[in-house]
């Protein structure tokens, strides 16, 4: 029996245990995660060099510290994006937490880490006379190796006061009366406050509790699009001055949102597996010496669909699932070979000034991706090619694909907490957050609530 227990060790699992023993230490706290430890999260794929994984859990998504742990470490505090936190805990609530949640960061090895800010700089302005909107954000870019380090100085301090145990994935939750019992393969546990904090992996598994316990959810949303990498001479003026830049664009064609996500200078590509489908994505280091010569980012094509229809992901899933088919993994595609109607080969590629940092199989990304997407997604490299000349070069590279799954909106109220008493869902799989900023806030946000109680 236990006063609390966390399912899922992500960012928000992770700070939301912070708070709880930092202010209240008594606690009998229990933590179950699915993945592995932070010193054993390994990907096969970059240790071995395996082609194909069959890994029962992703040590690149799953584990301590979540898919946060291995990604790029930017924490963007602000309400325009990353999340709808502020719609159920108030506007400055939301932004409060995430400096707190930046004021953790710091004390926890990040104090080096520099913040950006898009509020001074001359490139909202250049922008808005090409149709392009810099969205307004702090950013705090932590990078890949001090990201870790945070990470583990976060178990460091946690890991003697409550109870956290690896490679146990939760099977079932029932609940009798006012106690939950948890069960997972090796045994089951007992507890009245049950946080579910599983991030983005845990979609298909929050989706099924949900509808056990007739909690009311809704997901309409999926994003697809590309990963561009380039060379970081063509986006420094940029890169250097705001580090992240969100830009968001209105296509004529279609007048659909395309928007950068998730840039990365000096960094490179990687890939995402998400079960039996593998995506890709983006990330830099701190360290100078592990810089590339390039930076990476993702052009999403946001995708709202409307009744009947309402597996998003499912959609997303089978682009991915095409692209994997076809390129078996990653297909990469020339710029200037998709404009031409033709497929990068690899007499193409041998040609290409812009060096790959992933390895991936040329082909044609007019085979997977929808026309309306792909049309989107050319028009808007055209449009930053005003702002970053060099842009719509033909040896700029487009990696396929890159979707980002949205959790099912989870019906909660402003403490997070379901309709069933003592059940708070919180984090990414929750559908409120989908940044790590978000995230750690809503953690620390649970945890006032429940020491209060």
């Amino acid at each position: 029996m236990y006063d609390i227990i966390i399912v899922g060790a992500g960012a928000a699992g992770v700070f939301c245990a912070y708070e709880l023993v930092k202010n209240n230490p008594d606690q009998k706290i229990l933590m179950l995660e699915k993945g592995l430890p932070l010193e054993k999260r390994k990907c096969p794929k970059k240790t071995l060099g395996v082609k194909e994984c069959k890994c029962k859990t992703c040590s690149i998504m799953e584990g301590f510290y979540g898919a946060g742990g291995f990604s790029d470490g930017k924490y963007n505090i602000t309400n325009n994006f990353g999340g709808d936190l502020y719609d159920y805990i108030g506007y400055d609530e939301a932004l409060d937490l995430m400096w707190e949640v930046d004021k953790i960061n710091l004390t926890m090895g990040g104090q080096e880490a520099k913040l950006y800010s898009t509020g001074n700089s001359n490139l909202k302005q250049e922008a808005l006379k090409h149709d392009l909107h810099l969205l307004d954000a702090m950013v705090r870019h932590l990078g890949t190796d001090r990201n870790l380090i945070i990470a583990s100085n976060m178990y460091d301090f946690i890991k003697d006061k409550i109870d956290i145990e690896f490679l146990s994935e939760v099977t079932d939750i029932d609940k009798e009366e006012d106690i939950f019992t948890v069960h997972t393969l090796k045994q089951s546990y007992k507890t009245k406050k049950l946080v579910v904090a599983t991030g983005r992996t845990g979609s298909k598994w929050i989706g099924n509790l949900c509808n056990k316990f007739n909690i009311s959810t809704k997901n309409n949303r999926v994003d697809i699009g590309v990963r561009v990498e380039l060379p970081a001479l063509v986006f420094k003026h940029i890169t250097d001055e705001v580090y992240e830049s969100k830009i968001v664009y209105k296509t004529e064609k279609y007048n659909d949102l395309v928007r950068t996500f998730c840039m990365n200078p000096y960094g490179e590509v990687v890939t995402e597996n998400y079960g039996d489908i593998t995506t890709v994505n983006g990330h830099s280091y701190a360290d100078p010496k592990l810089h590339t010569e390039n930076t990476n980012f993702a052009l999403l094509v946001s995708n709202k669909f409307t009744e009947p229809f309402k597996n998003s992901n499912e959609y997303g899933e089978s682009i991915a699932k095409l692209s994997n088919m076809l390129g078996g993994g990653v297909l990469m595609q020339r710029f200037g070979d998709l404009v031409k109607g033709r497929r990068s080969s690899e007499r193409r590629m041998k040609k290409c000034f812009t060096k790959p940092t992933l390895e991936a199989t040329p082909g044609d990304l007019s085979l997977v991706i929808p026309k309306r997407q792909l049309d989107n997604i050319i028009e808007m490299i055209y449009a930053l090619d005003k702002i970053a000349p060099g842009t719509a070069n033909e040896d700029t590279l487009l990696y396929g694909v890159e979707v980002k799954f949205y959790n099912s909106n989870i019906e909660v109220d402003s403490n997070l907490e379901t309709k069933v008493k003592g059940l708070y869902v919180l984090g990414d799989c929750s559908g409120v957050t989908h940044s790590l900023s978000q995230a750690a806030a809503s953690g620390i946000h649970v945890a006032r609530i429940l020491n209060k109680k």
